[in-house]
């Protein structure tokens, strides 16, 4: 029986994207971008799991074919609007793989899903601290001006230079950017919150912002034992790992 939520839905078109026309008919994995990413971080993993196990990536709004929508600064809500997109979805075994701010709203809507009677297959986390833990820093990124911002995200290679080099695609990328620290900075976990389903943790070796205590702190936030798997790299390391990320994947599934 399919859960429905009460209150007005966002269309689940507006929100899911197939990079993958192959239907499959394992796991549906649900796959959460970034801080300033998009759906399309995703699409070498979707085309790597096809086409027995179909991914579908969330489009937060204020980014790529959503840019006239308003950024949503508040992670529980995210969590509660991505919770209704996967409505049509909820018959089927889900799966949430989450990366950095994408981690916490995947942990949010794995608790949601719970509370509905809904066991997600797997929770895979990369590049995020666990919840309650801040970015280690004195200071909230998001009030940063434009210059401490770019040298913010420069420093663990979130932008490159297709867009420190066009003034209008940067002010747009500090903007959505800065929109989305705001939900990460203010964000709080409900103290004693645990997810019942298995737990992966993927860390970069040298990531600036997530240290391996940091990452295996997940262990607070799941009944069960989490398993903790480090790669070569910083921050965005998912793309140079491809091929080991895309067979834990299908090992966490």
């Amino acid at each position: 029986m399919t859960a429905v939520l009460t209150g007005a839905a966002t269309p689940a078109r507006s929100w899911l994207r197939s990079f993958d026309t192959a239907a499959g008919g394992g796991t549906r994995l649900v796959a959460l971008p970034h801080a300033g990413g998009s759906a399309s971080a995703f699409r070498f993993l979707s085309q790597a799991l096809a086409p027995d196990l179909p991914v579908v990536a969330v489009q937060y709004p204020g980014r790529q074919d959503r840019f006239d929508e308003p950024a949503v600064t508040d992670l529980h809500r995210l969590a509660d609007l991505v919770v209704r997109a996967l409505e049509p979805h909820l018959d089927e075994p889900l799966a949430l793989f989450g990366h950095s701010m994408g981690a916490s709203i995947a942990f949010e809507t794995a608790l949601r899903l719970e509370r509905l009677g809904i066991a997600p297959a797997a929770l895979i986390v990369s590049s995020r601290t666990a919840p309650g833990i801040g970015l280690g820093r004195p200071d909230l990124v998001h009030e940063l001006g434009d210059t401490e911002l770019l040298a913010e995200l420069q420093a663990f290679g979130a932008v490159g230079p297709l867009i420190t080099e066009d003034r209008e695609l940067l002010r747009y990328t500090l903007e959505l950017v800065r929109a989305d620290y705001r939900a990460v900075e203010s964000y709080r976990p409900v103290p004693g919150s645990r997810v019942h389903c298995p737990v992966s943790v993927l860390l970069g070796t040298r990531d600036p912002r997530v240290s391996r205590a940091q990452g295996a702190a997940w262990q607070d936030w799941s009944a069960r034992e989490i398993a903790l798997h480090l790669f070569e790299g910083g921050h965005f390391f998912l793309e140079d790992h491809a091929d080991a990320v895309t067979a834990l994947v299908r090992a966490a599934l």
